[in-house]
């Protein structure tokens, strides 16, 4: 009996210190940490630029919407906190009007509210671009004077001679630069509202009409 216990006790004694490293391994923080890493990085597909696998700004395609964007230039023309009373208080929002354009006789003015101002500005841009108009351009000028009234705002535009510039100020002289107009003259008459006066430059633009020489 003594013989048995002798040998049994250092069975115990070896088989012991060997199970503790192994859950020493398996619970190591660090070791769980670099395989979540690398099953991340796996599963979402992120390559070597850091970038992630199968994106759009990588290939061709990406290339040429940003050229495509680069194209078109933006405009902030106003930016406005506005606040909703609500039943349980107010609630605050960003307004923003942008005009983009691409100096070659397109043009457009869009108008969006989001939470902040990157939100607004966004829809603001996407607006305007469903609404672009075409400006007739006559030797970088416009074909003939106009007249245009919205609301209280009014808006006068004229044809200037080659070298006159762009005679306007505020909104109008950012949407006719946005349009590539070189050479006009105008006068703001009536309201001061920035968003008035900027959709009643658009609709000024839009009553040119270039005679037909056929």
């Amino acid at each position: 009996m003594s013989e048995d216990k002798k040998n049994n006790t250092p069975e115990t004694a070896t088989t012991t210190p060997t199970a503790s490293p192994k859950v020493a391994n398996t619970y190591n923080p660090t070791s769980g940490s670099s395989a979540a890493a690398t099953v991340a990085k796996d599963v979402y597909g992120t390559d070597k630029r850091g970038g992630q696998a199968g994106g759009r700004g990588r290939g061709r395609g990406g290339r040429r919407d940003d050229r495509s964007k680069d194209d078109m230039e933006q405009r902030i023309l106003e930016i406005a906190r506005v606040t909703r009373v609500m039943a349980g208080g107010k609630r605050m929002n960003f307004r923003a009007c942008v005009a983009i354009g691409d100096k070659k006789g397109n043009v457009g003015v869009g108008l969006g509210k989001g939470a902040d101002v990157t939100m607004a500005v966004n829809k603001a841009v996407n607006r305007a671009k469903k609404v672009m108009v075409k400006v007739p351009i006559v030797k970088e000028t416009i074909p003939h004077a106009v007249l245009h009234k919205m609301g209280a705002a009014r808006i006068m535009l004229k044809p200037a001679k080659q070298g006159r510039g762009v005679i306007a100020g505020g909104v109008t002289r950012i949407i006719l630069e946005l349009a590539g107009v070189k050479n006009v003259t105008s006068k703001t008459l009536g309201s001061k509202n920035k968003i008035n006066n900027a959709r009643c430059t658009i609709g000024a633009l839009q009553a040119l009409r270039v005679a037909d020489t056929k």
